[in-house]
């Protein structure tokens, strides 16, 4: 673990929890067994972002639904594991088949099941109103909520290291410039 910035810099892999980091943690269950989640605009608008310029992004979470795999597919998220019990095999898995290195990954999560999957990454971070313990695994806690803003938070400083922040917005998210 170096300087946190340049580790920041090396990142080539997001790793995401959902309920609690996407998300607010709020979850309506539907007549039709699926679940209603609110998400925020600009924490998608941002790993589409990402993806674009590259980066890998993994969804791994204990929630399932419809509504959730096409949030995900929307946004361009193809790597992810729902209705997940080893989130740790889930991850390793992911580093396996696209031969990423743990210290280049950034794991935000929330609570308690993500806590041994932050301990195997170099740069695991949170939101703010994550569980007391996760707060104190994470080099980096931001200042906002998850499902208010702390995904666009950290992925906007990884950019922002790698100097690809908004430097070609077209074709994102519709975006036409």
């Amino acid at each position: 673990m170096g300087n946190f910035k340049e580790d920041v810099a090396r990142v080539e892999a997001f790793v995401f929890d959902v309920d609690g980091v996407m998300t607010d943690g709020t979850i309506t269950p539907t007549p039709d067994g699926d679940f209603i989640r609110h998400y925020f605009a600009k924490d998608g608008y941002a790993m589409a972002y990402a993806l674009r310029e590259g980066l890998k992004i993994c969804v791994i979470s204990g929630g399932r639904g419809a509504m959730l795999e096409n949030r995900l597919k929307l946004l361009g998220v193809t790597r992810m594991y729902l209705d997940c019990m080893d989130k740790v095999q889930a991850m390793e898995e992911f580093f396996s088949d696209y031969g990423i290195n743990a210290e280049n990954v950034i794991y935000m999560g929330d609570d308690i099941p993500d806590l041994e999957c932050m301990r195997r990454v170099g740069v695991p971070v949170c939101p703010a109103d994550a569980a007391m313990e996760v707060i104190e695994a994470s080099r980096y806690v931001s200042e906002y909520d998850g499902g208010r803003g702390a995904v666009r938070d950290i992925v906007e400083q990884v950019l922002r290291a790698k100097d690809l922040w908004a430097k070609n917005l077209k074709g994102v998210l519709g975006t036409k410039q």
